[in-house]
């Protein structure tokens, strides 16, 4: 990448999930990587040091209000997925920019089903049930129910690469895919010692075995879609970055909201990014040979 340059104008879609659905529609929305690093210092503590799924979920209402306003997916300066999962459906609902991405559905299609950019971004990130479950209405007049993306596809490379090849027309030997998790990490054992005796008491009484489970689930379901690419994709190329950390002090979860560990998972990200940079490097600028 060039310097200086927002990400988004070096990719023509980015999809996201979850977590992964705040920073793809941060970033199609051209904010740097820094200024979502920010966002993410500042309020992933105050929106996960709630102990009850309610104190979250209305503290996230609050902040995708307060970061997404009234934006809605005509404001976005690239192509976006960004995925929830249908609760009565049991399907996925990706919310997406272009007609074009449409597959055969073009008299029906809405930009982002008619929803606002913070009302997908907050379906996408419910991840029930330690997140409340998001009803809202579309532009069509009907009213759905979702929940957390990543439990039909928490690593949404598979439906990124379905856009260009499926709808786009591409060939797979045009496309470059990035896909970046958010690590795998050794589970919390907050029981062990004192100063962990809150958190843990915290988790157990929203069920710290469900919170395993969950952790558990998307985990699997992130690999299973990698792997899946890899067997099935050969001929894109394609840099997947989702470290696996063993050491001890690396143990979180979901709900981390300690800022001093949040910070040593950023300096460790910075370090993985170094292992990945040849990768990279070799990844974008190719692309951008190949498009000058």
């Amino acid at each position: 990448m060039l310097k200086g340059q927002p990400p988004y104008q070096h990719f023509d879609l980015i999809f996201g999930t979850s977590t992964g659905a705040i920073i793809a529609a941060l970033l199609s929305l051209g904010y740097k990587v820094k200024d979502i690093h920010d966002l993410y210092r500042k309020h992933v503590p105050t929106v996960m040091k709630h102990k009850s799924a309610n104190g979250r979920t209305k503290a996230l209402d609050k902040l995708v209000v307060e970061v997404f306003g009234d934006k809605d997916f005509t404001d976005v300066k690239t192509g976006i997925g960004i995925v929830a999962t249908y609760w009565d459906l049991q399907k996925p609902m990706i919310f997406k920019t272009s007609v074009a991405q449409a597959h055969g559905r073009e008299a029906t299609f809405l930009p982002g089903f008619g929803c606002k950019v913070g009302e997908a971004v907050r379906a996408s990130c419910s991840a029930y049930p330690y997140f409340q479950r998001l009803v809202l209405k579309t532009g069509q007049g009907t009213t759905v129910e979702l929940f957390d993306g990543g439990y039909c596809a928490n690593n949404p490379t598979l439906y990124a690469i379905a856009d260009p090849v499926m709808a786009y027309k591409k060939d797979y030997g045009d496309l470059r895919v990035l896909s970046v998790g958010v690590g795998m990490y050794p589970e919390p054992k907050h029981w062990v010692t004192p100063e962990y005796m809150v958190g843990w008491i915290a988790k157990a009484l929203i069920g710290f075995t469900g919170l395993q489970l969950l952790q558990k689930t998307l985990d699997v379901n992130t690999n299973s879609m990698e792997q899946l690419r890899a067997v099935l994709f050969k001929e894109i190329q394609a840099v997947r970055i989702n470290d696996i950390f063993k050491q001890p002090e690396m143990a979180t979860d979901l709900l981390e909201a300690d800022l001093k560990k949040l910070d040593m998972l950023y300096l460790r990200g910075w370090e993985s990014f170094a292992a990945h940079e040849p990768a990279l490097k070799k990844l974008l600028i190719e692309q951008q040979e190949r498009v000058e």
